[in-house]
């Protein structure tokens, strides 16, 4: 497949009435992500209104003086809810810290939603009113779009097309509003966000306030990932990869320095990282095993999968 962009494919398909559109898109997007893993996506549930609010409070937030966003980044939570400061994260297996700083909104589950572990409550920002509502207003809709794609991938796969319903819904996902600041000086190595594959099952990314990123073809080269205004940015995560035994994959992307004329504009970007249950199995699929593709990876629960690459790029530290 040549591809000098992600493909682009609508929601409005899958939920119409007209199973001819509802296969076509169930076709479009499986065929993308086992080739590339990215797509964009037009006719989600997020309005331009709510994305507009959500930026608005996001900015206030990172404008806020360092000692006040510093009130807010929390010992013992190993960066899953609040404020996470400038370098702290790294891409797995680099050493130089991301040039950016982040925000952590998490899920708050229903009363019945029976979990096996508690979540850390969500950081309330005290000085911005609107910032936690705005925020998990925007969380509800990303996930409600998130589920729906991957009732999609069931049925490309030949599950049940509800399969996923139960594992997602008030599961551990994370949105995360991030700050890439104007770059001051030269970096030593560093850049806003080093190649890296996501850890979840899906990532959901609205349309950032500049370019940067990019996705590693197969054949090597690196693309610029351009979608529509009105599109989210979805890939797969590494733990569909590897729950479908490498069918749909977990594509490396990064987000490039920009050109030397371009350092002192900041960059906002807000990814929704589309978490289960910790106790779902991510075990091979038994559809997705045959002569030609072995089972590749040893039986893990999410919960475990998510413990080890969160301290593979430093946010927990591993217990001695």
């Amino acid at each position: 497949m040549s591809l000098n962009n992600i493909p682009s494919v609508d929601l409005a398909d899958f939920l119409s009435e007209d199973s001819d559109r509802k296969n076509k898109f169930v076709k479009e997007i499986g065929k993308a992500y086992e080739e590339i893993g990215f797509v964009s996506l037009k006719n989600h549930f997020l309005s331009d209104e709510l994305v507009d609010e959500l930026y608005k409070e996001v900015k206030a937030f990172f404008d806020l003086p360092l000692e006040k966003k510093k009130a807010y980044e929390i010992e013992g939570l190993g960066g899953q809810r609040g404020y996470i400061s400038f370098g702290k994260e790294h891409a797995k297996g680099k050493k130089e810290g991301d040039l950016k700083e982040f925000w952590h909104f998490g899920q708050e589950p229903s009363p019945d939603a029976n979990l096996i572990e508690e979540y850390p409550k969500n950081i309330i920002v005290s000085e911005l009113p609107d910032f936690n509502k705005t925020g998990m207003e925007a969380y509800r809709m990303l996930e409600k779009t998130g589920i729906y794609v991957l009732r999609a991938l069931a049925l490309y796969i030949g599950l049940d097309e509800h399969y996923f319903d139960h594992w997602a819904s008030n599961g551990n996902s994370i949105l995360r509003p991030i700050h890439y600041p104007p770059i001051t000086e030269e970096p030593k190595g560093a850049v806003r966000a080093g190649a890296h594959g996501d850890i979840n099952l899906i990532t959901l990314l609205m349309g950032a306030s500049t370019g940067g990123l990019q996705v590693l073809r197969k054949d090597g080269e690196w693309i610029d990932a351009i979608p529509q205004e009105d599109e989210l940015v979805i890939n797969v995560g590494d733990m569909l990869e590897r729950h479908t035994n490498n069918k749909l994959r977990s594509t490396i992307h990064r987000v490039t320095n920009p050109p030397r004329d371009k350092w002192n504009e900041p960059r906002y970007s807000i990814p929704f990282f589309m978490h289960p249950r910790s106790d779902m199995k991510l075990n091979c699929l038994e559809e997705c095993i045959d002569e030609e593709h072995p089972k590749q990876y040893e039986d893990i629960t999410a919960g475990e999968f998510l413990r080890q690459r969160l301290i593979d790029i430093g946010l927990i530290k591993e217990e001695k």
